[in-house]
């Protein structure tokens, strides 16, 4: 084999390694881009459900305050500022669950990474 025959055979060796190394990468990448995107729909549901809760705390506070300048005793008896609150407490629900979710994965990758990090081995000193 003549030297030009093996910088050749060289040449199709190295590019078949660059290309299983790049689809390595790339399925890396995917995977990596899925979870930002499930990340970032949660938090666009989270923000999305805390803007619905500042629309009903908005309506909260002008249905309180027509009752109040009425001279109603108790707006706290008032079925429309009862329904307000029930519709808060809902969506205070649904963020709870959607954070607790995120927290959760957050908590498993962490545990993970510390205990890939750890090798047993004392820290050395400098």
């Amino acid at each position: 084999m003549n030297f030009w025959d093996k910088i050749q055979k060289d040449m199709k060796k190295n590019i078949k390694e660059g290309l299983e190394f790049m689809k390595e990468g790339s399925t890396a990448v995917s995977q990596r881009l899925e979870k930002l995107t499930e990340e970032g729909k949660k938090k666009y549901k989270i923000f999305n459900l805390n803007m619905k809760v500042q629309e009903e705390f908005a309506k909260l506070g002008g249905q309180v305050y027509d009752l109040t300048t009425k001279k109603t005793k108790n707006p706290m008896g008032n079925r429309k500022v009862n329904s307000i609150i029930s519709k808060i407490n809902k969506l205070e629900t649904q963020i709870t669950r959607l954070k607790k979710k995120s927290v959760k994965k957050t908590v498993k990758k962490t545990i993970r990474k510390t205990k890939r990090k750890s090798t047993g081995q004392p820290k050395k000193v400098k």
